[in-house]
């Protein structure tokens, strides 16, 4: 009863209320937050999960800067829907090396955590030019002049080395050759090419992105960058009776 009598007096005093909502909701913070702090790290580790390449990384910073994050998620929630409809759900891993992470609030268009290898260079070439050419219900604008520039590489060491500096382990071999594989990427006669998969993974591709196999453009690093996602992780192995071969 008497428990109850100063419950009463919290109700009745607003004040009072506030405070103890502080004092419960910080209490509960404090317990979820403060270990993470002594973890070495509260990413699990997978396999296949890479750094961005140049031409990848050129593109991811051209996608935030149109502000595609703001109509696309990047995250797989682990509800049956989101499973069926996009895929395996997000593992934390395949965000790690995003600063900053591109897992969106909100979805006017579906989610493009596994949009790599779904669609053709040209369909998406196609979608970002004209999107209503290919999906007549579409709200996207237009992104017809990303063909019309050139992707910038300038810069592209200088953003590798800040990648670095925010725990993106990037080698001193690969900011090196940053400019080589940059345009290595995006030339499907590059001569440098094993070298660049040497440096970044067997999986990654070099192809004339844009259809103009004479230039770099941001249409080449975009596209780059849209193919790659979802493509790291062999999502097999996760999968419940897979071969013990395949886990």
């Amino acid at each position: 009863m008497s428990l109850w009598k100063h419950h009463v007096k919290l109700e009745r005093h607003s004040l009072l209320l506030v405070i103890g909502i502080v004092l419960v909701v910080s209490v509960g913070g404090l317990v979820e937050i403060a270990p993470l702090f002594w973890l070495k790290s509260t990413i699990e580790k997978v396999e296949g999960v890479r750094p961005y390449t140049p031409l990848e990384l050129a593109g991811r910073d051209i996608y935030i800067r149109e502000g595609c994050y703001t109509c696309h998620s990047q995250m797989i929630r682990p509800l049956r829907d989101e499973v069926e409809r996009y895929g395996h759900y997000s593992l934390a891993a395949e965000s790690m090396y995003d600063h900053p992470f591109q897992w969106g609030s909100k979805r006017t268009g579906p989610d493009l955590a596994r949009v790599g290898g779904k669609y053709s260079d040209g369909w998406h070439r196609d979608h970002l030019m004209d999107p209503r050419s290919v999906v007549p219900e579409s709200v996207m604008p237009p992104y017809a002049f990303l063909v019309q520039r050139d992707a910038s590489i300038r810069d592209i060491r200088a953003k590798m080395k800040t990648m670095t500096a925010l725990g993106v382990p990037y080698t001193q071999e690969q900011l090196d050759t940053a400019e080589a594989d940059f345009e290595a990427q995006a030339d499907p006669f590059s001569t440098s090419a094993g070298d660049l998969r040497k440096r970044y993974g067997a999986k990654v591709v070099n192809r004339d992105f844009d259809g103009d196999p004479e230039r770099v453009t941001e249409m080449d690093a975009l596209i780059a960058y849209l193919q790659m996602l979802g493509t790291l992780v062999d999502f097999r192995t996760y999968e419940a009776g897979a071969p013990a071969n395949q886990r």
